[in-house]
């Protein structure tokens, strides 16, 4: 069972999402199964993409044995002091809800949400990348695919991992 996630703030978080899909994203580009990188790594197949999705539980040696086995190199720089917060590491509070109605394929993805009429931009994205396989290409209606490829700029930094 995987270890009990810290608490984050939403600047690490971000950090910890980049990072992993750094990982995957360079794994993809090598065209190395999970199976086979996992294993260069000495992680299973599980820990792999526990790291691609950038949870926090993980332990920094498996990220870093997943980047040695992949090649991806990490770099820390420090912000100078007093700077302001990278930009986008604003607290997800402050992004308004999505409101389920008016999204009828997300609506149709969160069917498990019995009572949950609004989610948040980054639950939204998260629905939408797991079950993308159940999402009707031909039923996304314009204004949804604007909230698919606004969640996609803004949280997926440009890209569904689907």
């Amino acid at each position: 069972m995987p270890a009990q996630a810290p608490p984050l703030q939403p600047a690490a978080s971000l950090v910890l999402d980049g990072l992993g899909a750094s990982i995957r994203q360079r794994r993809k580009a090598l065209r190395v199964s999970a199976n086979t990188a996992a294993e260069a790594a000495g992680m299973s197949r599980v820990t792999l993409h526990r790291i691609e999705r950038g949870e926090p539980s993980v332990t920094m040696g498996a990220y870093a044995n997943a980047m040695a086995a992949l090649g991806v190199q990490l770099r820390i720089v420090d912000a100078p002091l007093g700077a302001a917060p990278m930009a986008g590491t604003e607290p997800a509070m402050s992004a308004p809800p999505i409101r389920l109605a008016d999204y009828p394929q997300l609506r149709q993805l969160a069917w498990h949400l019995p009572g949950v009429a609004e989610l948040t931009p980054q639950e939204a994205l998260g629905l939408y990348e797991r079950n993308w396989r159940h999402v009707d290409q031909a039923a996304v209606s314009a204004h949804e695919r604007a909230l698919i490829d606004q969640l996609v700029a803004t949280l997926g930094r440009g890209q569904l991992l689907v």
